[in-house]
């Protein structure tokens, strides 16, 4: 039977990333799905289409490597393993790159470590090719760069992936694609009383309790890896759904606002959950003081703010770094992620950005501080 989420998140979602696990990917295994990965093309294509932003997160390199090299069982070592993605991933992104653009798409391939999350100014990097791939209607296809990680700096399945890339482009959902139903409170293989659940809130600790269990011998996650990326997902606002990758038309489903699969609810608005981030979790490494002008437009009008508007620059901050923007009087206005290092903001001061290049040697973006990465204090 067919019901409506009582939330419409998933109707209502303009930007979201899909990640499919690597048993869909590899059909359990045995190579690449053509068939599957080109439905999902199609169903991504139609939502771009629609007017929505799409990224994909695909797991499949590591598996595909292995069955090119023959091999029946995962490896353990850590050297094998960065061979199987290398040799796997060439397969992989041509067969996104071929069948999206048989859908009318065009593509990118994003291969992505920790590190690259962890360093704000490669944060801000990533962020900002990824934006400006969504901007040019390309859709980024993204994958953990296995050939080059180790165990100590692996995210360790890319339904975590999935979830930082979620944070990373303020997705308002997740929608994660596996080979169950969805989340159940017990494993409905032993335990003939388990339910179904089909919608809970992200984060409750409860369904951490209810999902367990490996994933298959082709992947690395399991229901828990999937609850978990629900939970970072909504610490920036994405609520997340959980549903069977081959579900007939389930990407169009979803966006429709038909009942599939688990949805995990995040509790706090997406805008709300990004400025509790930036407001008190993150130390401020100097600020900009703004003349009335750019403090108008920031404040009143929540534009970007430019540097034409800096009249000073105070600490010794880095690209990616939090600072404050402060008035003429000290007060703060707002704070935000600097996009140029304090030594050249000061270069910048009462600057056009049509000036950033001439007098950096580069320009990284117009605006010192740009609006999606500002909160109002």
């Amino acid at each position: 039977m067919t019901r409506n989420f009582s939330s419409p998140v998933l109707r209502d979602a303009r930007r979201l990333v899909v990640k499919v696990g690597s048993s869909l990917v590899t059909d359990e295994g045995r190579g690449l799905d053509e068939q599957a990965i080109g439905e999902w093309c199609r169903q991504l294509a139609a939502l771009v289409r629609d007017g929505r932003e799409l990224v994909m997160v695909s797991s499949g390199a590591i598996a595909e490597g292995m069955k090119r090299l023959g091999w029946a069982v995962r490896p353990k070592e850590v050297h094998e393993l960065q061979a199987a993605a290398a040799v796997g991933q060439m397969g992989l992104a041509h067969m996104y790159e071929n069948k999206l653009r048989e859908n009318g798409l065009r593509s990118a391939q994003v291969l992505l470590t920790h590190a690259d999350l962890a360093d704000r100014e490669r944060y801000l990097n990533a962020r900002s090719t990824l934006l400006t791939l969504l901007g040019l209607g390309v859709l980024p296809v993204i994958n953990e760069n296995d050939t080059v990680v180790n165990d100590e700096i692996k995210f360790g399945d890319n339904d975590t992936l999935g979830a930082l890339v979620a944070n990373l482009v303020d997705a308002d959902a997740l929608v994660i694609l596996t080979d169950q139903k969805g989340l159940y409170t017990a494993d409905p293989r032993k335990n003939p009383d388990a339910t179904f659940v089909h919608e809970a809130r992200a984060g409750d600790p409860a369904l951490e309790l209810m999902a367990g269990g490996a994933g298959s011998s082709i992947g690395r996650g399991g229901m828990l890896t999937k609850i978990l990326a629900a939970k970072r997902a909504a610490g920036s606002g994405a609520s997340t759904v959980i549903a069977w990758g081959r579900e007939p038309d389930a990407l169009m489903r979803l966006s429709q606002g038909e009942a599939i699969g688990t949805l995990l609810v995040a509790d706090t608005a997406k805008h709300q959950a990004r400025k509790r981030w930036m407001a008190d979790h993150l130390q401020l490494r100097g600020a900009v003081v703004v003349d009335a002008g750019a403090a108008h437009k920031v404040r009143a009008e929540g534009k970007s703010l430019l540097p034409i508007g800096m009249t000073a620059v105070e600490g010794g901050f880095s690209r990616g770094d939090v600072i404050a923007v402060r008035d003429a009087d000290g007060v703060e206005l707002a704070r935000g992620l600097a996009n140029y290092a304090a030594a050249e903001a000061r270069l910048l001061c009462r600057r056009a950005s049509s000036e950033i290049e001439g007098l950096l040697g580069y320009s990284a973006e117009p605006e010192m501080i740009h609006r999606d990465n500002m909160v109002l204090m």
